[in-house]
Order: structure tokens, then sequence, then C-alpha cells
């Protein structure tokens, strides 16, 4: 089975099927802030999230959306000279307003230039009726996804992430965007503390069968500004290698339903930022790796999917 020279069905594959054209994401910043920083349910955030909600190369909040796009367009000109965009609201909780405000930055983003279509990051505890019949108007105009960070399964990492909510929280959050045909994307997290394989793995499988449109992997990373860090220097833990993670995500990308999109094998840690792991910071390097990997095995998406 192989998705263009892949053998996993990449976001890029998808996209140039659906678009028939390379598609940038525009990383915007909403000025919106979450339910776990403003003492609704705490004011520290996620234990790995940072001061800026894991928006590092957002455009700056102090802009318009318009002007973010242009600038985020001017920026990533540099990488590609042509395609069509999406715009992508990624810091903090971005469903986490009044539903005014969320209209009109929602369509001033899409009604932009080249923007074909709409990506919300979020949490599953912010979807209210109202929010989601806006999301759901808006699917009728635009191609839509809003991306959930559930990053595990499992409560007792949950409660020591400060999450914020249950599993069921999430189970119900994709049962009510999938009943107005609103694609998800859910995101997990490699490498969080006392984690074995055998629990990240379980959380994958359990995400292969929640429907979910598409899926990212992420590295943990430990960055200077952010809880982890202060709780790394007191209580050091294991960091996957980089053979450990190429190893993990191989298996993953097994489990998945070959229907399913990837978005993410692995992500972009700030250069400045980062303490740990550094093999992080060679992208190229671990992407052509997972490829070697899969090709080793002789193996693909879906290759070990059971349906539930």
């Amino acid at each position: 089975m192989m998705w263009g020279d892949k053998r996993y069905r990449s976001f890029n594959y998808e996209m140039k099927r659906i678009f028939d054209s390379k598609i940038i994401k525009l990383s915007l910043d909403g000025g919106f802030t979450c339910p776990n920083r403003d003492g609704t349910l705490g004011n520290r955030g996620c234990i790995f999230c940072g001061e800026e909600g894991s928006g590092e190369f957002a455009a700056s909040r102090c802009l318009d959306i318009g002007k973010q796009v242009e600038s985020q367009k001017q920026l990533l000109s540099k990488k590609w000279d042509s395609g069509k965009y999406i715009a992508y609201f990624q810091n903090f909780t971005n469903t986490y307003s009044t539903c005014e405000d969320l209209r009109e930055k929602y369509y001033s983003a899409i009604s932009q230039e080249g923007v074909v279509g709409l990506a919300i990051a979020t949490r599953p505890d912010c979807l209210s009726e109202e929010i989601l019949d806006l999301l759901e108007e808006i699917n009728e105009k635009t191609f839509l996804w809003i991306e959930l960070g559930l990053q595990t399964i499992h409560e007792r990492t949950a409660r020591f992430i400060r999450r914020g909510y249950k599993l069921d929280c999430y189970d119900e959050a994709i049962k009510q965007l999938k009943k107005r045909n609103i694609r998800v994307v859910t995101h997990l997290i490699f490498g969080l503390p006392n984690e074995s394989r055998e629990d990240i793995l379980t959380s994958v499988k359990y995400v292969a069968n929640t429907n979910t449109w598409g899926i990212k992997f992420h590295l943990l990373y430990i960055q200077k500004g952010t809880d982890i860090h202060q709780y790394y220097k007191k209580s050091p833990f294991h960091i996957l290698s980089m053979e450990e993670y190429i190893s993990l995500i191989a298996d993953s990308i097994e489990l998945l339903p070959p229907d399913m999109v990837i978005h993410r094998l692995t992500g972009d840690g700030k250069r400045a930022l980062l303490v740990e792991p550094l093999w992080s910071l060679d992208k190229l390097r671990v992407l052509s790796e997972i490829d070697m990997e899969l090709k080793r095995r002789g193996s693909y998406q879906g290759i070990k999917y059971r349906k539930n």
C-alpha cells in the first residue's frame, strides 16, 4: 500500500488529492486564552504548555486577522512560492470566546485571498451547542477541521499533565462534531512521564477507533519556561531516543485505519527554547528514518488495524 511516495496517508498527499495543489497552513493567533489558564480550571495551563500556548510559530496577536494572514503568506513564500492556504488558529483554545467574537475572526480568516479552508485547535470541553452550530455553519462554506488535544487516554497521565477533562468529554466532542459532519484531528503526545510503550500504543489504538478524520503525533518537548522543565530538573525521567520514537511511530502507523490522515509525525520545537530531546531538531532525518523503518519492515498504514 502506497499513498504517493509514502507508506502512509500523509497530510500533503490528502490535500493534493482534494485540492490538486500544495496546501500551506497559515498559523494565526486569535488572541484567545484557555480555561486552564484564566482560573476557570487552572492558572498554569497544561504542564508542557509554554507562554505562547504551543503556537511559537504563529503570527503576532497584535495584528488583525487579515494582516496576520498576509504576514504569514509573506513569511512562508520563502519556502513555497505557490499554493493554496488553510487558516490555522493555533494558540491556546480557539473556541474559547463569545460566539460573536469567534464568528468575526473565523469569517475574516476564510475571506482572505487564496484561503480555501480553516483549522481550529481547541479543547473538547470548549464546544458549547452555540459554538457547534457556528462550526456547522462554517463547515458548509469552507473546508473545516477541528483539532482536539487529547494527548493520552490514561487518566493518571491526564491528571499529571493537568489536562482538565476526562476521556468521556473527548468522546462526546467527537460524537457531536461527527453528527455535524465536521472533521476532527486528534493530537497524541509520545514520551509523557511514566507512560510505557504499551500505554502509548493503547492510546493510538483507542483513537484509531474514534472516527477521527486525522491524527497528529507529537514528541514530548522539554522547553524552557514550562512547568515540565521545572519538573524534569527536579525529577528526571526517561526521554525517548530517536530510535525508540521511530519504532513507536512505525508501530502506530500500522495500527491506524488506512483512510485516517496523518497530519504530523514529528513536530517543530523552537531551537532557542528546547532542552530535550535535541535530536528532534533534525526533523528531516527523523522523517526519513520513519520512511526507512516502514520500508525495512515491508509495512504500511493499516496493516495491523483492527476495528472494534
